[in-house]
């Protein structure tokens, strides 16, 4: 059983050691070391994603929309794990650029991880986490139409990125300033459509 993730340094960690014998990194290994029975690292790992490089890709922020509904849509059920279909599974990408991505990350990571703490429990539990995971089906229904908007996957990033790290730190300040961000993109992205 994989031990649960505590820090945004330890999911980055995982990503990177996940490689298979031929120096790809598909999706399933990814989920397999970071566990598929915790919601919160899983949608940290979809925002780091999405906070990095790799979210430039062609398609990967409608990739990483239909990862996070599905992961946020399990969480808004109550699922007691979590199930890809294997063709989502089986996508990879070369080490190399994940290495790459988790090099750039890797200090953000090491500076956020000093603040998080278990604080504002109503934030991170109950009825919470189903607002959390609305959010993230939110943020994952939008995510296609993002791909126009320069910039605004990686601002949809760090939300799924702090409700992922709230969940896992039980910080609910932090899910609170996630709510909050949430918020204000949205309005941004509705004023430039409208």
């Amino acid at each position: 059983m994989t031990q649960e993730i505590s820090s945004l340094e330890e999911m980055l960690d995982r990503i990177d050691g996940s490689a298979d014998d031929e120096g790809q990194v598909s999706l399933g290994k990814i989920v397999e070391s970071v566990g598929n029975r915790s919601f919160g690292p899983l949608l940290l790992m979809v925002g780091v994603i999405m906070t990095s490089p790799l979210s430039g890709m062609p398609g990967m922020p409608t990739i990483m929309g239909v990862l996070t509904l599905l992961i946020a849509g399990q969480l808004l059920f109550q699922r007691d794990h979590f199930w890809l279909p294997r063709w989502m599974l089986r996508r990879s990408v070369g080490h190399e650029k994940v290495r790459k991505a988790v090099k750039w990350l890797r200090p953000a990571a090491r500076f956020i991880d000093r603040w998080l703490r278990p604080r504002l429990p109503v934030f991170v539990r109950g009825a919470s986490i189903y607002l959390i995971s609305a959010v993230c089906v939110v943020i994952a229904v939008v995510m296609p139409m993002m791909e126009l908007v320069p910039f605004s996957v990686h601002a949809a990033g760090l939300a799924v990125t702090a409700f992922g790290l709230a969940l896992i730190s039980r910080d609910g300040l932090l899910a609170l300033i996630a709510f909050i961000a949430t918020a204000v993109i949205f309005t941004i992205l509705f004023l430039q459509w409208g």
